[in-house]
């Protein structure tokens, strides 16, 4: 039996002292692992690979090497976990608490707690953060009898059920501000055409408040508040959802046929949008004196 070989650490590499490396890992200069990452074996850590805290990275795993003497320049955000078998491209950046199923290839960035698996990757959910990796906490659309509102349990999001009128010429729903939709509407917009693997949103607002109606089809929405997050699926009309100011949204598994209808609080201002996740999680941070 051949014996194991053990890794390779360049001069010029910066690697924690309680980082573990896996047996025929090599690590050159100008790459970085923080305390409490994790490379199995077989992988080759290039030049400019950035691996950040508690990120564990599995066996067999391909970083793209740089072309003419370039960094790869690949990010890893604290806590990312990439499976056996997969293939991170040049300059791509896997965000905080991400999830790259194993053999899965990824060619652009990865959002913060987005799981992501195939070739080339799509997104396929996203983590809860205060349930532990991997789990995805899915809230169905349910109301108790004669409830219109319902709590999601995060930050100060509601989910609506506003008025639907059954009639053979045809159906309607019927919403009114601010009764049914907890602010006085300045501004619409439709999202449709979405191809199905596409992402939207993620962003948050300083100020303004929203408001969501899958008009035709579905998507799926995903809020988060800096602490908790959950995903819920619109699927009709008369379903509705409400994210109040700082709240992170990203909407994504688009039907073909989809158009989401989205109320705004204010007109559109560049500067109210948030656009960074770990900016928008100090912004919450700095609110709650944490």
């Amino acid at each position: 039996m051949s014996e194991a070989i053990s890794p390779v650490v360049h001069p010029g590499a910066q690697v924690a002292d309680n980082c573990r490396l896996g047996d025929f890992v090599v690590v050159y200069p100008g790459a970085s692992l923080a305390a409490d990452s994790a490379v199995e074996g077989f992988t080759q850590v290039w030049p400019g690979v950035h691996v950040e805290q508690g990120v564990h990275i599995g066996p067999g795993v391909t970083l793209e090497r740089g072309t003419d003497g370039a960094p790869s320049d690949i990010r890893f955000g604290a806590g990312s976990r990439v499976g056996a078998g997969a293939t991170i491209l040049r300059g791509v950046k896997v965000g905080a608490g991400a999830i790259v199923e194993a053999g899965t290839l990824v060619s652009q960035a990865v959002p913060p707690f987005a799981i992501v698996s195939g070739v080339p990757a799509r997104i396929t959910g996203y983590v809860e953060k205060s349930a532990g990796a991997g789990r995805v906490w899915h809230k169905q659309a349910e109301f108790p009898e004669r409830e219109a509102v319902v709590r999601l349990g995060v930050g100060d999001v509601t989910l609506h059920r506003t008025k639907m009128v059954r009639d053979p010429r045809g159906d309607l729903s019927v919403g009114e501000f601010p009764r049914d939709i907890p602010f006085e509407a300045k501004r619409y917009f439709l999202v449709f055409n979405v191809p199905s693997e596409k992402t939207r949103g993620e962003h948050a607002h300083h100020k303004c408040h929203q408001f969501l109606l899958c008009v035709k089809g579905s998507c799926a929405v995903v809020v988060d508040d800096g602490h908790d997050r959950c995903e819920v699926l619109l699927e009709s009309p008369d379903m509705g959802i409400y994210l109040p100011p700082l709240t992170w949204g990203i909407q994504y598994k688009y039907s073909s046929d989809a158009v989401l209808l989205v109320f705004t609080s204010d007109y559109y201002e560049a500067d109210d949008y948030i656009r960074d996740y770990a900016e928008f999680v100090d912004i919450v941070r700095a609110r709650d004196g944490a």
